[in-house]
Order: structure tokens, then sequence, then C-alpha cells
């Protein structure tokens, strides 16, 4: 058996290429938008690709299933909940696509969205039960999915409870492969790790320790983490008819007028020198579709300002991978008039009681505890862009873990108009535990 795993760093989804060497054969389960790795490896493993099988419809990133069956000509299977508006066969529970000496059978999992499969793949020369499981979205390592995106929260956790039951009920050794990883927005608690087995996660995993319905209903829907950015365009396009590849991204020497401006270079750049209006999401950072998904609306024309080439081609890759069609070109920069000097957490801890500074805690409210400041004001980073609580603020200090996001934020707050500068080195963690100014009275 033939069986690879391809991992989207900066969205953390997971695809694979399941196949047999002896016929020939590979079946592609949940693709992404972005093939070449994908057909590389077929190629490179002698095997054509005949099937893909989708999972579910994803709600954070493009699948490239109309490409292969455009470009390709490779059917789709899918479970008939889903009423896609694409050429499919079916896939219901309990069918199997066989290749060879390899089988994929069809565990319908409702739970994350109602036609939700997870996959067993039995490799008939070993034996003639499952090796593995791809989970898709269901039970990931270390977590479960969020049970939110299509349905209420309680009613999608009520049917994964049960999903999750019935993949308790392979055995110990079945290896998991999960559809997401670590920086997805379909989880909250999923490792980095790319794989598992059904006996380490029964042991250890905290959402399958829950024996009562109501206490994992109310574990599993209270979801705090932000929805993916662009969920809706997404899903369109997932459940769509097919869509061919979207035309190249050129270079101009300037940007489009009146697009929205995205630096894509590092922030220590972006600070010392942008064009006015431009926000900052650094695509060799992490999460840089998702954070960029947040920053910008994805639904109207976008301009890229990169470095480099390469910066602007992993940009354009990216944004195409959450549904941002309207890129209208990248323009090669050094920098540009706009300057912003970032703020040190010494500076900060002199500003938290300045009446005419506001300083805005952008991390995720999950991450936000007690503090000893109760002047800092929270708004997580993916709000900024819609939030009206700081229109007034005279001077705005952003801050949050590292400084990767607090740069961000304050260039969404910038282009709003807004005086903004970020803690861009250190973060909320060294001011709580810096002496305060002796000039200040403790808060």
């Amino acid at each position: 058996m033939l069986f690879r795993q391809f991992v989207n760093e900066d969205l953390g989804c997971a695809s694979y290429l399941v196949g047999c060497e002896g016929s020939g054969e590979a079946v592609v389960v949940d693709p992404p938008l972005a093939l070449d790795e994908l057909l590389a490896a077929a190629e490179h493993h002698g095997v054509r690709i005949v099937r893909t099988i989708e999972t579910h419809t994803h709600a954070d990133h493009v699948s490239g299933h109309g490409r292969l069956a455009i470009e390709h000509s490779v059917p789709v299977s899918i479970h008939p909940v889903a009423a896609v508006a694409y050429p499919h066969d079916p896939f219901p529970d309990g069918s199997v696509v066989r290749i060879g000496n390899v089988s994929l059978r069809c565990l319908h999992t409702p739970g994350h969205r109602p036609e939700h499969c997870c996959v067993e793949v039995i490799d008939h020369t070993r034996a003639d039960e499952p090796w593995l499981v791809l989970t898709g979205d269901s039970l990931f390592v270390g977590d479960a999915a969020r049970p939110d995106l299509a349905v209420g929260g309680a009613e999608g956790a009520t049917a994964l409870f049960g999903s999750l039951g019935r993949l308790l009920e392979l055995s110990d050794g079945v290896e998991v492969y999960p559809g997401h990883v670590s920086g997805s927005l379909c989880g909250k608690g999923m490792s980095s790790k790319g794989s598992s087995t059904i006996g380490f996660e029964r042991k250890f995993n905290p959402m399958l320790a829950f024996s009562e319905l109501s206490a994992f209903v109310a574990a599993s829907a209270s979801v705090d983490a932000p929805k993916p950015p662009n969920l809706m365009r997404i899903v369109a396009a997932n459940h769509g008819p097919f869509a061919p590849a979207a035309p190249p991204v050129t270079e101009t020497a300037a940007p489009a007028q009146d697009a929205q401006l995205l630096d894509v270079r590092p922030a220590g750049e972006f600070l010392a020198g942008h064009e006015r209006g431009a926000v900052s999401v650094p695509v060799d950072g992490s999460a840089f579709a998702t954070k960029a998904g947040f920053a910008l609306d994805l639904t109207t024309p976008i301009h890229l300002l990169a470095a480099t080439e390469t910066q602007a081609a992993r940009a354009i890759r990216s944004l195409r991978s959450v549904a941002a069609s309207e890129l209208t070109g990248f323009t090669l920069t050094v920098g540009g008039p706009e300057r912003i000097v970032p703020v040190a957490i010494d500076e900060l801890a002199l500003a938290i009681n300045d009446r005419d500074v506001t300083v805005v805690d952008v991390r995720d409210a999950h991450e936000q505890g007690e503090s000893r400041f109760d002047t800092i004001v929270a708004v997580p980073y993916h709000a900024l862009r819609t939030a009206t609580a700081l229109t007034t603020a005279d001077h705005v200090i952003t801050v949050c873990e590292t400084g990767a996001r607090a740069v961000v934020g304050a260039s969404i707050l910038r282009a709003r108009g807004i005086d903004a500068r970020p803690v861009a080195e250190g973060g909320i963690p060294n001011l709580e535990s810096a002496p305060l100014p002796s000039s200040l009275p403790a808060p």
C-alpha cells in the first residue's frame, strides 16, 4: 500500500494519497487547492489518481477536487447528505472504493458537518480490517472537531458524541490520521503531531473522556475561537460547480487604484517603511492566510506588496486557498514613506495609566486571563477591522504574546486612520512581570 500525508503548515490542513502500487492506482482524500506536490508524489510512485474522496464540505480552505476533475478527469465521491452542486458519486456509510489490494471504506461521522465521513483504509495484503483511519474533521490528535460551523453548536456536538463513539469501536492499534493539525480553526486544542492511534487517543484525548452526552455537549459546544475568515465563500466554492484554476497574478509597477494593500514582507521591514494604508501580514509568519483573512476583506480587490517574487508567489498560493479571488497583482518593494516606531516594554509600562493612550491586548479571548492592569482593553486582532470601540481613541498601542499579532493589529488600525503603534518584541507576559515605574501608582 502507498500512503502519503501532505500538510499545509499555514492552514494546518492535511491531505492524503492512498494507493496500490501493484495496480498503479491511487485515491486522494481531501485534496489541497495547490496540486503540485500531490501530483509530483503520484508521478514519483508511478500511480494514477483515479478518484477523489471528500470527507466533507470544507469551511476553512478551498479544495482541489474541482481542479482534479477539470484538469485530470478525476471523479469525486462524497456523502449524499452534502447535496453538492457538482457531479459526484455517492459515498454513503459502509460503501467501499477499492483499488487493487487496498479498500477505502466510508464511516459516516456527522458532527462537524452533517455529511462528514471518516475513511477506513484496509490493506488486504495485511488483513481484512482497517490498518488506519482518516478522521477528517471529527477526531484530531488530542482534540475533537468544533461542531458549530454548519449547525448549532449543541446540535453538532450531539451528533459528534455518537460519531466519536463509532470511532472508539475500532481496535487500539488502528492508526489515526486527521484532517487538521494545530494551526487550524476547526479545533481548539489539537496537537501539531500528524498522527496517533485509536488506543492512544482513547487514553489521553480529553474529548474522549466524557461518558455522558450532556457533559460532552457542554464542553464541545462552548467554542470561543473565531470562525474561519471568508467561511461562507469557501463553503460555497467547495459546494458549488467545479471551477477552473484562477488566472495568474502578474507583477505591476504600482498598486491598483482603490485596492486594499497587503504587505507580506517581514514585520521589521514593514515598520521601517511601507506604503500608506498597507496592512502587514508577513507571509513567512505563522497562519498567514488566516491572519490575512481577518485583516482584510477577501471579497474585494487586494494588491500585494512583497520584497521578492518568491514571497509574492507564496502569498498568492495561500490567499487562493482561502478563496481570495480578487488579487489585482503584486508589486516588489523595498519600503515606502510611512514608518512606525515600535513600542518597547518599558515605554508600554509608562503608557498603561496614560489617559491619552489606549493599550489594546489583541490576543484571542482564551489567551486572556487575570491581569494587574485593568486599563488594558481586550480586542482580538481578528476583530480590529470592524471594531468600533477604538475609533475615538487618540493613540493606541497594540500588544499580544510575542509581538507578531501586535504588528498586524496596529497596521489594521492605521489603515483605518487610527493612530496605532505595536509592541513588536515581547508582549503581555513581559509586561506582567516587569516592575512598574516608580513615578506611577500601582493600578
